[in-house]
């Protein structure tokens, strides 16, 4: 299968998680690549005041994995706008996950992964699952793990 992992990465923890899974999927047998959502602006980005710059389209994969870090206890804004102006993906399998850094999952991410979710399903994805990495330094591997194993699993 042809998997893009389209990802936005604010600090490198997300594009830490998306080059563990794209091995673990290649090692599979599947062709994984990692496309970066690229902005020009203020950083971290606040809504309103960056521009994406590169727009992955996922339309060239078999199925798509989204990643992204959550920000102030909410999805972060370039993933948010990135995902706001995607075009169909009717009939296209999909993932999500997203990173964060406080231990519980319900300070952002679980309404983080929600959002992610919700805008692939309303453009006609069929999201197969979703993944909270938290990435306190007590959780980080054994989080990163679970990610990789659950989403590749999918697949």
């Amino acid at each position: 299968m042809d998997l893009g992992i389209i990802i936005y990465s604010q600090t490198g923890n997300t594009r830490y998680v998306a080059g563990k899974l794209k091995e673990k999927l290649e090692a599979e047998g599947h062709r994984a690549e990692i496309e970066e959502i690229k902005i020009s602006g203020s950083t971290p980005a606040q809504a309103g005041k960056f521009e994406i710059t590169d727009a992955p389209a996922p339309d060239g994969y078999d199925a798509v994995i989204f990643g992204s870090p959550v920000q102030a206890f909410s999805l972060n804004p370039v993933m948010k706008a990135y995902l706001a102006q995607l075009p169909s993906l009717e009939n296209k399998k999909v993932a999500c996950f997203v990173t964060k850094q406080l231990p519980l999952v319900q300070t952002g991410g679980t309404g983080a992964v929600a959002r992610m979710k919700k805008e692939c399903e309303s453009r006609g994805a069929a999201v197969l699952g979703t993944e909270i990495v938290v990435w306190s330094k007590s959780k980080r591997d054994r989080s990163v793990n679970k990610c990789v194993e659950e989403l590749s699993r999918l697949f």
